[in-house]
């Protein structure tokens, strides 16, 4: 911990004198000071990646393994045989392909309204939406699940994917958005043309909001597919059990074989990095264009 402490101490000092030495080191200091930054959050991944290829007595061994072993066939073995995981990874998908896209439609949807349109009560209506979103979810868990139970849907998918499906951060993620990139003269134009409402949203204000979507559709993608507590709460049976609770079922009292669950949470996690990077242009464009900006 001392040397640790020496090196970052050396380190804060040169990136000073290189600060100060050029005025483009302003620029080198900050790329430096991110790339350490991005590279301490990555390291958590690459550990998980290289314990799905070793044993649980290399796993505990000090010092720890920093590169690949030889026993991922086996533990792709041994995580098959403890687990459904292709049941559990359908299930995931199935809740969380349902969930986002009935959340971009509705949100969308909501927040168009929200921005275009003008009628009665549409302060106070967008006032008690954002109300919403200041209450902990923990404080409607017991009526949630009440109601989940009055409709049957216990041990159901439906209970995990349409209660959410028009949530208030989506709807107000989408309204701002609208106010800051949808013209009001192009709608105008639209309906000049003999356009239906929804004509117009479908073919004139649909692409306009793909960085929105994007960025909507990851941030509930990440929330639908890595939530642990609603499933646990509904799910009774083990062929409906998603990602996160098969990966509960792994840890075991008398013992737990680390390096097969580091290989089912390596496939647990593929999906998230894949769905980022196929989206990032378009999610780091809808963080940048306005989109919480009144």
């Amino acid at each position: 911990m001392k040397t640790l402490l020496i090196l970052l101490a050396a380190l804060a000092v040169i990136l000073i004198v290189i600060a100060k030495v050029h005025p483009i080191g302003k620029k080198i200091s900050l790329y430096i000071v991110l790339g350490l930054i991005a590279l301490i959050m990555l390291i958590p991944f690459y550990m998980m990646f290289v314990m799905a290829t070793h044993t649980t007595s290399e796993i505990y061994s000090f010092p720890p393994a920093l590169w690949f072993g030889s026993n991922l066939a086996t533990n792709f073995h041994n995580m098959v045989e403890a687990v459904n995981f292709p049941r559990a990874f359908l299930n995931s998908c199935i809740v969380t392909f349902g969930n986002v896209i009935l959340v971009l439609f509705f949100c969308s949807i909501g927040g168009y309204a929200f921005s275009v349109y003008n009628f009665p009560g549409k302060k106070a209506l967008f006032a008690i939406l954002l109300g919403t979103m200041m209450v902990p979810w923990t404080a409607g868990v017991i009526p949630w699940f009440i109601m989940m139970s009055k409709l049957g849907w216990l041990n159901s998918f439906w209970a995990l994917i349409i209660p959410s499906c028009a949530n208030a951060f989506g709807i107000f993620w989408m309204r701002q958005y609208c106010q800051n990139n949808v013209p009001v003269s192009l709608i105008e134009a639209a309906r000049l043309d003999g356009c239906s409402e929804w004509t117009i949203f479908f073919r004139v204000i649909a692409p306009i909001l793909k960085p929105a979507y994007a960025s909507l559709g990851i941030m509930q993608f990440v929330n639908v597919w890595n939530d642990f507590m609603q499933p646990l709460m509904i799910l009774r049976k083990a062929d409906k059990m998603t990602l996160p609770l098969m990966l509960k079922t792994m840890v075991g009292d008398r013992g737990t074989d680390y390096g097969a669950l580091m290989f089912a949470s390596t496939c647990a996690v593929l999906p998230l990095l894949i769905a980022f990077l196929s989206a990032s242009k378009f999610f780091m464009s809808g963080l940048t264009s306005g989109a919480v900006k009144e």
